[in-house]
């Protein structure tokens, strides 16, 4: 990977956890057209190299990420500004057999297969909120500070965050975080059930690194990736359907290699050697 061509954020790999971070300090890591871009080619780096089991985001300094920076947000409003040419950017992450559902805007990241966690080290606010709920699990930092923020900027809950917080935390608790736009930290995120992990300062990212490495050991990264399938694509499904699908692809698990692995280590009481997933 050509680190150079990344301007707004630095990704970094170390067998099996790619670490992806927003990288404007200064700006408290407020996306740009150039940093949304730059995440969405590393995403799609870190989802076709076989050395990756999982997928870290995070933010440099002391946020995660703002949400839009300003400035941009201003040009969208007045309709000015030119556009920077991203084509060198172009990717596209996430399995296609997920459907159409799952290729709107940003919610490519539910459909990436491998797991992603937000490392939330600071400010969280509106599309940076976003983000954080894409994410399959969220390990935050207690002092972190979050805020929705779209009903002060005269916007409405935006790229799926009216379908994503409510199936979270429930529809009133979301309401509320929506209409109010209130701050809150990591403590009460854990509390609403926003935060699957509650660490202390600086401890975010060694504990989802630790995770996913954790994972490597024991787990089969095509586990991983059909479950994370099963799971979103069975959100928006009748339960027989559901249960009609998992069947077919549990008969298709059965005839695989990590199957007979899996016993077989158990039986041998040994640690699994599961293949790692290579994406074309």
């Amino acid at each position: 990977m050509n680190q150079g061509m990344y301007q707004h954020i630095r990704y970094d790999v170390d067998d099996p956890v790619a670490i992806i971070t927003m990288n404007r300090p200064d700006r408290l890591n407020a996306f740009t057209t150039r940093m949304l871009a730059e995440i969405r080619h590393a995403f799609a780096a870190a989802e076709r190299d076989p050395a990756v089991l999982g997928i870290v985001l995070t933010g440099a300094g002391r946020g995660f990420c703002a949400g839009m920076d300003m400035g941009a947000l201003d040009g969208m409003a007045g309709g000015a500004g030119e556009r920077e040419d991203l084509s060198a950017f172009d990717a596209e992450p996430g399995d296609p057999a997920m459907g159409e559902q799952f290729g709107v805007a940003f919610s490519y990241l539910l459909s990436v297969r491998k797991p992603i966690i937000a490392a939330v080290n600071g400010a969280c606010a509106g599309l940076g909120f976003v983000f954080a709920l894409l994410a399959d699990l969220r390990f935050v930092e207690r002092q972190a500070k979050f805020a929705t923020a779209f009903a002060e900027r005269g916007l409405i809950a935006e790229h799926g965050s009216s379908w994503l917080l409510p199936r979270l935390i429930g529809s009133g608790k979301a309401l509320d975080l929506l209409w109010s736009s209130r701050k809150f930290d990591g403590v009460e995120a854990e509390r609403l059930g926003l935060a699957e992990r509650l660490c202390e300062t600086g401890d975010a990212v060694p504990t989802a690194v630790a995770y996913i490495r954790e994972l490597s050991g024991k787990v089969s990264p095509t586990s991983l990736r059909v479950i994370k399938a099963q799971v979103y694509r069975h959100l928006n499904m009748p339960l027989g359907d559901s249960l009609r699908e998992s069947n077919t692809w549990m008969d298709e698990s059965l005839k695989r290699d990590d199957f007979r692995e899996g016993v077989r280590s158990f039986i041998e009481r040994r640690p699994p050697a599961f293949r790692r997933v290579e994406v074309k």
